[in-house]
């Protein structure tokens, strides 16, 4: 158990998943959509329009919508980091349990607001999504461990 203030590690949590978010990011333009020949996703803009009260015309297209929704959903994944680290787990351990954390409520809560819909997904889109989302738990745990030093 961390002995951490916890405005500590509330601050390290959110500049984590921001950075983790970005390294995710930076995966996602330079290596994975150039591979796969992916388009861009709105996904997180219309989560916010479900969310928010958004004009879903303008929302569901919005690029600056899409980041800020973007890295505020990986400032999620930061909380998830910490709230590891407050249990004691650091280096693989967490960022294991904070992708089997986030990745399946990440996933439902899409679904759930008709967002996603995984049952349509090939076992392509389903790999694109899992390696997009590992690689965000891993830049945010391995930031978080950084920040811990």
């Amino acid at each position: 158990m961390s002995s951490e203030p916890l405005p500590d590690t509330l601050r390290r949590s959110v500049i984590a998943g921001v950075g983790g978010t970005a390294v995710m990011t930076a995966f996602q333009l330079l290596v994975e959509m150039p591979l796969t020949k992916r388009e861009e996703s709105f996904a997180p803009a219309e989560l916010a329009e479900k969310l928010l009260p958004f004009d879903s015309k303008k929302a569901a297209t919005s690029r600056p919508l899409n980041y800020v929704m973007h890295f505020a959903l990986g400032a999620g994944w930061g909380a998830t980091r910490g709230v590891m680290a407050r249990a004691g787990l650091k280096g693989p351990a967490a960022i294991g349990g904070t992708f089997a954390a986030m990745y399946p409520a990440d996933v439902m809560l899409a679904t759930a607001l008709g967002v996603y819909r995984p049952r349509e997904w090939s076992v392509k889109d389903t790999a694109i999504d899992v390696v997009d989302k590992l690689v965000q738990a891993a830049g945010t745990g391995l930031l978080y461990d950084r920040l811990a030093r």
